[in-house]
């Protein structure tokens, strides 16, 4: 480690699952690797265990509920900065970093602030705050275009792109899970078997593109191409009006008997690895794609919609997976093309873990000093 040991505040609404807090880990330990402390300030969540296990601090405050009774936690952070007294306080949310700010208003002398803009949210001074720090992390180009368009005042300068990253030794090259596993998985879904494996994953919300994968089986089917479709993490609660309406649509297609729609799992690695395609069908732009960047890990090709993040991401990585957004007719002749021949994926040598961590921790000792 160069330089003095830093204290590194990060700020998250919760520790439940979500590309934030999984960077919010992830960076907490590369903190405690380098020989800094590291404090998370959350509502708690099942990864807490996790980051504390890893040598980092939890300190539980619900900043990210969105309640006036949430005012009252300034007066609690303001003492935690001022007990610690931290170089840097990290931001990754807005009503966290809001929080953050009014904490911090009266300390002299203040630590460094900095934002990380994971998401293209709704402009406006709710959502500017999180192009408001000293440096702003953009986890892709889109998001530095996309604060750059809608807060024309931000200086391009504090705008710094550091891309979120997979670990290769958690998604290895060429990785295939074992036979059990396989057994396991297809006596719990039948009716992907037989086939090549058409993977989408996404929370169960229409932006997804759940449909267009469905109609892009159907689309397969209608070429003489025989495929499955796994719609993965789509069946949560809350939710179930939203795929009844989607199992509607495959049982009109008549591809109902060829797809399973599942909970979140664990085990997606495996899951990508089996599939002969994954897809990335977003109806908007997202501000990354990590799942991009999982399945190429693996080995696996990948075919997305070319905007936002996702976009960016193929452009670089793969550009013979690339889709203009709604081209049906364009999406089922490269769907096609690469389960007849995909072209070869090279091994990752950008957009790893280790990228991320030391850009992000070489950002902190910058702003920090010696």
């Amino acid at each position: 480690m160069s330089g003095r040991p830093l204290t590194v505040v990060q700020l998250v609404p919760a520790l439940e699952s979500g590309g934030a807090e999984r960077s919010t880990l992830e960076i907490a330990r590369a903190l405690v690797a380098a020989g800094h402390r590291s404090i998370v300030v959350s509502a708690g969540g099942r990864l807490v265990p996790q980051l504390v296990a890893e040598g980092s601090e939890h300190v539980a405050l619900p900043i990210g509920r969105k309640s006036l009774r949430t005012l009252g936690l300034i007066g609690h952070l303001r003492r935690l900065f001022r007990d610690v007294q931290p170089d840097i306080v990290h931001a990754r949310s807005r009503l966290p970093a809001w929080i953050g700010r009014l904490a911090l208003r009266p300390l002299r002398p203040r630590p460094h602030v900095v934002t990380t803009m994971h998401g293209l949210n709704s402009p406006g001074r709710y959502s500017r705050i999180m192009a408001e720090g000293e440096r702003v992390i953009c986890v892709s180009n889109s998001v530095r275009d996309y604060a750059l368009h809608h807060y024309p005042g931000t200086d391009p300068a504090r705008l710094v792109v550091i891309p979120r990253g997979v670990d290769p030794a958690e998604f290895p090259f060429g990785y295939q899970p074992d036979d059990a596993w396989r057994a396991a998985f297809f006596a719990e879904y039948p009716q992907l078997a037989g086939a090549p494996l058409l993977t989408l994953p996404g929370r169960g919300t229409r932006l997804k593109g759940h449909a267009d994968a469905i109609g892009l089986l159907a689309d397969l089917g209608e070429r003489g191409v025989d495929a499955r479709l796994l719609l993965l993490g789509a069946r949560e609660a809350g939710r179930e009006a939203y795929l009844a309406e989607l199992e509607a649509l495959a049982q009109s297609l008549g591809v109902a008997d060829r797809i399973a729609i599942t909970a979140p799992r664990s085990d997606v690695r495996d899951v990508f690895a089996i599939s002969a395609l994954v897809l990335q069908l977003s109806t908007h732009p997202e501000s990354f794609g990590r799942t991009v960047v999982e399945a190429l890990s693996l080995c696996r090709p990948v075919l997305g919609y070319a905007h936002g993040g996702v976009g960016e991401l193929l452009a670089e990585l793969y550009p013979a997976g690339r889709v203009a957004p709604g081209d049906r007719a364009r999406l089922v002749e490269h769907a096609a093309e690469l389960l007849r021949l995909a072209p070869a994926i090279p091994l990752l040598t950008s957009h790893r873990l280790s990228d991320m961590q030391d850009k992000t921790l070489a950002l902190y000792r910058e702003l920090a000093g010696p």
